[in-house]
């Protein structure tokens, strides 16, 4: 890899801790309809877009639903989830990105969530410190697809051997391996045996920073 000139974080479990609420919003909606979903059904689709995941999930336990019967479910999702949502930051996260920011690396933020949300979720602070947000509203494919990661490198203007992804889920780090970029995994959403195909796996920012030394 090239000298470092860009750092492309997730959101969900590796700057703020909201999964334990899209979980049990995710949970309630689909025992609703007569599904029971684990916590790794629901955890392994960080980052991917919700109607996708109402839509998959429907499929894989072969229960049929209309495209606009997924639509309600998902707002019936986000609706829970904004009643209950508590949101927590992960450990070291704010003072790495502010720290980073200030030493002048190139910094983006990729997550499925939309971007409305995303300016509700994140204080004003944190949000400047991103050169580019590249939200699920602004994607055409969600991750697993390379499409997110692949947009987020062209606005930063980099090298694809000049940046480095953070993901903690299965399909963010198949977005950003597919996308050419070197993926870092930190441990705090699933073990390590879920997370095998990022290049590095990390169990927190204290650890990352380390690394990047």
């Amino acid at each position: 890899m090239r000298p470092l000139k860009a750092i492309i974080f997730d959101m969900d479990g590796v700057i703020t801790m909201t999964m334990p609420s899209h979980q049990r919003a995710w949970t309630k909606v689909f025992a609703d309809e007569g599904i029971r979903v684990s916590k790794f059904e629901v955890y392994s689709r960080e980052g991917q877009k919700g109607l996708n995941s109402v839509l998959e999930i429907f499929a894989e336990h072969k229960k049929p639903i209309t495209l606009r019967h997924a639509q309600r479910l998902l707002k019936k999702k986000e609706s829970l989830f904004k009643a209950n949502a508590a949101v927590r930051f992960v450990p070291g996260a704010r003072s790495f990105i502010k720290k980073y920011h200030k030493r002048g690396i190139k910094l983006a933020l990729v997550t499925g969530t939309a971007r409305h949300e995303v300016m509700k979720i994140l204080p004003e602070g944190l949000v400047n410190c991103f050169d580019v947000i590249i939200s699920g509203s602004d994607v055409k494919h969600g991750k697993p697809h390379p499409e997110p990661y692949l947009k987020a490198v062209k606005k930063l203007n980099v090298g694809r051997g000049e940046a480095i992804v953070l993901e903690n889920a299965p399909f963010g780090i198949t977005s950003a391996v597919k996308a050419g970029l070197f993926c870092v995994a930190i441990e705090t959403s699933l073990p390590k045996a879920y997370l095998k195909d990022a290049h590095k796996i990390i169990h927190d920012y204290g650890e990352l920073e380390k690394f990047l030394a």
